[in-house]
Order: C-alpha cells, then sequence, then structure tokens
C-alpha cells in the first residue's frame, strides 16, 4: 500500500516508506502528494492543515477487501470521518461501524445506507438508542446488561433488531494500556471468565424483539502481531460451543474487530494483513470443526490502518530556542490538533518541507503552542540545525484520530482537512474560526 522512496536531502537519505505512495520529490528539499507539492498546500489553506490523500484511502480499502474476500469491512468511523470520507467507504464497498449518534447521522444524511452499519458504544444513551432504531441502523453491538431492556423497550412489542454482544476474551494487547480492550479490567464489553457474557446473551434470547446475530470482540489498537487474534478466535469459539449446547443456539456472525497496527516512523512494525487473514481463517474452521459448529462469517473493523497513512498534518514553525540541553522547535499547531503523543506517548517523523539545506541534523523536540509542559508533537527528532521560524514541517501518518480528537484548547480553532488527488487539491472541512468558537457563547 506505500512505496519506499530515496531522495536525499541535505545529503541524507530520505525513507518515506510510511508516507503515502504517491509521494514524490520533484526538488530536493520538497514533497508532492496526491500530485500536489507540500509547501503549495499550506500557502493555499494556511497551517496547521491536515491532508488527505485520496488514492491512498481507497487503497487501503481495496487491500482489505482483497485480503478478505470472505468477511464483512467495517470502516472504524471513529478514527477520521467525514462527508467525503463516507462517500469513498461506500463507493469502496465498506460498511461502517460508528460509535455515536453524530456519527451515524453524519453518514446517514450523507447517503450511507443504515443497514451497513454496526452502532457500537459503551454507554449508549435512550437517544442514542431511539436514533440508532429511527435510523434503521443494521446492528446494535450490546455492551452491558442494562443496555437490552432498554433496547428492547424501544424497538417495542412487534419490533425487530438485530444486535451483538461485545464479549471480552481476556486477551492482552495493544500497543499501551490506555488502547488495550481485550482484558477484564477495562470498560468494554462483558466478561467471558465470570459468566457476565452468557448471562447476558440468555437475557437476549428472551427479548423476542432481539435478534442475537453474533459476537463482537475487540482486542486494543496498534496491534502489530497475529497471535492475540488467534487466541481471541479460540476463546469466543469456546463460547459459542458452550452456548450451543445449553440453547441450541447457533451464531452466524463473529466480528473480530479492528485494532490493526501501523508504522508511524520507518522500520516500526505494522501488522501483515496478508498473514492475519491466512491465519484467523485457519483458526476459526479449525476451531469450529473442533467444537462442531458451522464457520461464521467474519467481521472487521480497520479505521487507523485505511485513514492513518493517508494523512499528513503541516505546520510553520514559530519559535526556535535552546533550553538547557534540549533545543526546542514550537510549531502553530500542538495537542489541541494532536493529543496522541501526550496521551499515548505515540512518537512522530516529522519532515522539512520546502527549503534545500546543507546543513548537518541535530536532535530537537518538536513542540505546540498550547500552555501545556506535555505538549509535545515529536522529542528527540532529527531536524537541520539551521531550522528557523517560517519554515514548514510535514508529519505523516496523520490521518487517524488527528481531527476526530481535536480540542479548541486555548481557544484555538480547529484545523482543516484539505484532499488531494490527480495533481488537484479541494477542501473537506474548513478552519474552525474565532466566529465559530464565539457563537457557541451565548450567555452574559
Amino acid at each position: 500500500m506505500t512505496t519506499v522512496h530515496d531522495p536525499s536531502v541535505a545529503g541524507i537519505a530520505a525513507d518515506l516508506s510510511v508516507w503515502p505512495a504517491s509521494t514524490t520529490e520533484p526538488h530536493p528539499g520538497e514533497l508532492a502528494v496526491g500530485g500536489v507539492p507540500l509547501a503549495e498546500l499550506a500557502d493555499r489553506f494556511g497551517t496547521p492543515v491536515y491532508v488527505l490523500d485520496e488514492a491512498e484511502v481507497r487503497d487501503r480499502c481495496r487491500t482489505y477487501l482483497h485480503a478478505f474476500p470472505d468477511a464483512e469491512v467495517l470502516y472504524a468511523a471513529k478514527a477520521f470521518l467525514c462527508r467525503a470520507m463516507v462517500h469513498w467507504i461506500e463507493e469502496e464497498g465498506l460498511g461502517l461501524d460508528v460509535c455515536s449518534a453524530g456519527e451515524l447521522e453524519l453518514a446517514v444524511t450523507t447517503g450511507f445506507p443504515p443497514e451497513r452499519m454496526v452502532r457500537h458504544g459503551n454507554a449508549k444513551s435512550p437517544r442514542d438508542l431511539e436514533t440508532a432504531l429511527r435510523l434503521g441502523v443494521g446492528r446494535i453491538v450490546i455492551d452491558s446488561p442494562s443496555e437490552i431492556a432498554r433496547l428492547a423497550a424501544a424497538v417495542g412489542h412487534g419490533g425487530h433488531q438485530k444486535v451483538m454482544v461485545r464479549v471480552v476474551p481476556g486477551v492482552s494487547a495493544g500497543a499501551h494500556e490506555k488502547i488495550r480492550t481485550g482484558t477484564d479490567d477495562q470498560k468494554f464489553g462483558l466478561s467471558i471468565a465470570d459468566g457476565h457474557a452468557q448471562h447476558a446473551i440468555a437475557r437476549i434470547l428472551d427479548q423476542p424483539q432481539l435478534e442475537l446475530t453474533g459476537l463482537h470482540c475487540h482486542l486494543g489498537s496498534q496491534i502489530t502481531t497475529v497471535k492475540p487474534y488467534l487466541a481471541a478466535v479460540r476463546r469466543v469459539v469456546g463460547l459459542m460451543a458452550r452456548l450451543h449446547g445449553q440453547h441450541g443456539l447457533v451464531l452466524p456472525e463473529l466480528d473480530l474487530g479492528g485494532g490493526h497496527g501501523i508504522a508511524y516512523r520507518p522500520g516500526e512494525p505494522a501488522l501483515d494483513l496478508t498473514e492475519l487473514s491466512r491465519r484467523v481463517r485457519a483458526e476459526l474452521h479449525e476451531a469450529c470443526a473442533a467444537a462442531g459448529l458451522p464457520v461464521p462469517r467474519l467481521t472487521i473493523e480497520p479505521g487507523r490502518a485505511i485513514a492513518g497513512p493517508a494523512g499528513i498534518a503541516l505546520y510553520h514553525v514559530l519559535a526556535v530556542k535552546r533550553t538547557g540541553a534540549r533545543t526546542f522547535v514550537a510549531v502553530d499547531g500542538g495537542m489541541s490538533d494532536n493529543p496522541r503523543p501526550a496521551l499515548y506517548g505515540v512518537r512522530y517523523a516529522p519532515r522539512p518541507i520546502g527549503r534545500r539545506t546543507t546543513t548537518e541534523r541535530t536532535p530537537v523536540t518538536v513542540v505546540g503552542r498550547h500552555c501545556e509542559a506535555g505538549d509535545t508533537l515529536a522529542t528527540d527528532v532529527e531536524l537541520p540545525a539551521d531550522v528557523r521560524p517560517g519554515d514548514l514541517l510535514a508529519v505523516p501518518v496523520a490521518g487517524a484520530y488527528h481531527l476526530s480528537m481535536a480540542s479548541t484548547y486555548n481557544l484555538v480553532g480547529r484545523p482543516p482537512v484539505a484532499a488531494v488527488r490527480d495533481g488537484h487539491a479541494r477542501l473537506l472541512v474548513r478552519r474552525e474560526s474565532l466566529d465559530d468558537i464565539r457563537s457557541r457563547d451565548v450567555g452574559l
């Protein structure tokens, strides 16, 4: 899905393996994505700005469909969603995994078929459930016992809604403890080990208006090895076997969630989709054969792995100063447009754009403009020693969990999103202005 380029900047080979496949270097020190120079995008849209390579998004959707030809592939909207993204996902043949009434309504009002959506969430309000039912969402994933009666009442007598149950298999996986969701010590799902999952399923079977179609299991995020998924398959199929023995239940679906890890910097590991598909399908067939069960249809929910590598964040340098043993390079964005380094310690590889230099590189810390000591975008990254205010920095792998997690901290508006393809750029989401922020403040 990406290619490795080998241009040279300041005499150093530049590894662009984590950049979109369309990335080129028209001139030394410059980069273009989707046929559009990044410096040109910064001039046109201002900075900070997110740039999304449409062709890369579409290619990654097709890669998933090719790797999982017999599975249902749902794009996890929480990674990044806008109207254009909804269109791309639909046109490429994926479904949608939504986690809020906002994501659901945006998708439906953009024209996405609600029956191709799955509604998640650990704390769904009555309004959330009513919205999902009103818009005709395909399946609702039950995450807690209280949702069963609430949903059944909302459906009403004579109504019908397909549901799944999110189960916790007791498998630890994910790059950081805050994004691990397959163990019993976090807020999502119902435990297999302590029997809560089985109890909830029995209650659902007593509700004639709810049709249980399968089990859902999401282990976490940034998983780069296949083994946790195989362990989850074995444990969930084991639960399916017990449900068959107790209730005669045969479930036609198994949703293994997403969490597929990507490389944020050159040399980092990423999940091998071909291996994942081959080994998960083999494990599923073997486990079901041993349990005497038909093989359920597999569902997966990639989000980051589709949107992340397709995005770039552009910043201008505002200040450079040396404090103690460190050199700090401050940019015009920060934790309001990318809170992930502060939340999870994520490390990025920013690159200077648009100015050729022959100076040696030196380790610096790229920081944001916000009033927090933890407002750091990249620690101990090598930039040219003559980096100065006005320089343009580009951060690859910025398409997921940037705008979707952005805030207006310090009343700084959220950046715009521009799409590039075939030498053209267009605005998808405009910059949030002070007038936007001020208009919400209605009190005196």
